[in-house]
């Protein structure tokens, strides 16, 4: 008579028993490996031309264009709230081809951040530096005489202007500026403009790899900054190219860049992780306005939990590698990490 022989219990071995670790709240959150903090988010802040004023943005629920004199209190909310930083854009009324508006020292982001700073606040001030919200034409430089087949931006004279911007904003007391015009050369001219200006103390955080994205909609409402004619496409980055991305991160750091950023976040989270594995130097990402957006029309009509969508995808972002996330989500996701500790 044959005898049949058990099988042997198959050992899993103990390393593959993750869900040892997943079985309560608390075991979860002990193990967790990456973890987000009000200090490594910036909100970005529309401001306005006028008095009192704090207006919604149609494509953007819960964003507002603000005066200059309701800065204070913002800042002041923000800084209680622990959140490391604002992000400040200017919406101008007056434009011209030149965008005169970025650089004039009373400029409407430069009496911003004058008054965030008479206010005493100490959160961190990082202005944008730009010329598409302040040009007629809403391109990001100094347009060439010929325009024939599109746009075509003049370089050096743009250089020259976004270099005045950032010394004027450097002056009114930005602790550091925002070179976004994807001007090639951008972060080397600025740097050495602000250390001729004595303002060496300055920081620079560059958008490094900021791509032609189709996110940046609700953005160019909030801060009627949509060009007049043709696109950006010319200056601004092919999404396609990751191994162009790096080599624009690396000519920033080169130039003297303190921080670089990845914009958009979610479609480029590869080059999030690229970059901090090849960088010393700090690495942001911007989860951008349609990103935003996006998230915000889906938890409206019901297909998304607001609040867990978007601290996964911040969560996403911090993953990927980066220290600092610029969202329009910082204001609100500083109350819902307090309420999850």
């Amino acid at each position: 008579m044959t005898t049949i022989q058990p099988v042997p219990r198959l050992r899993v071995p103990a390393a593959l028993h993750g869900r040892r670790l997943r079985r309560t709240p608390a075991l979860r959150a002990l193990v967790r490996e990456t973890r987000l903090s009000a200090r490594q988010l910036v909100q970005p802040v529309f401001v306005c031309e006028g008095r009192d004023v704090r207006e919604e943005i149609g494509a953007m629920p819960g964003q507002h264009r603000v005066s200059v004199d309701r800065l204070p209190g913002l800042a002041a909310e923000l800084e209680v709230a622990g959140i490391g930083g604002v992000l400040l854009f200017g919406v101008a009324d007056a434009k011209d081809a030149v965008g005169s508006g970025a650089w004039a020292d009373d400029g409407l982001v430069q009496r911003a951040v004058a008054a965030i700073r008479r206010s005493s606040s100490d959160l961190v001030v990082i202005a944008d530096v730009c010329l598409c919200e302040y040009t007629s034409h809403g391109h990001c430089g100094v347009l060439a005489d010929d325009v024939v087949g599109g746009p075509r931006v003049d370089h050096g004279a743009s250089l020259e202007l976004l270099t005045r911007a950032a010394v004027s904003l450097a002056r009114a007391g930005a602790d550091l500026v925002a070179p976004s015009a994807m001007m090639d050369g951008q972060v080397a001219a600025i740097r050495a403009g602000l250390d001729d200006d004595g303002l060496g103390e300055t920081a620079i955080l560059a958008y490094a790899a900021k791509h032609a994205s189709a996110f940046y909609g609700p953005f160019r409402e909030a801060a009627g900054s949509a060009p007049a004619f043709g696109d950006r496409r010319s200056y601004q980055m092919d999404p396609a190219n990751g191994r162009e991305a790096v080599r624009e991160l690396l000519a920033d750091v080169a130039e003297g860049a303190d921080i670089v950023m990845i914009k958009p976040a979610m479609p480029a989270l590869d080059l999030v992780a690229r970059a901090r594995e090849l960088l010393d130097t700090p690495v942001a990402a911007y989860q951008v306005s349609g990103e935003y957006a996006a998230l915000c029309a889906a938890a409206e009509r019901g297909w998304l939990d607001r609040r867990a969508a978007a601290l996964e995808a911040l969560t996403a972002i911090a993953r990927a590698g980066a220290g600092i996330i610029v969202t329009y989500f910082a204001a609100e996701a500083t109350a819902w990490l307090d309420d999850a500790r």
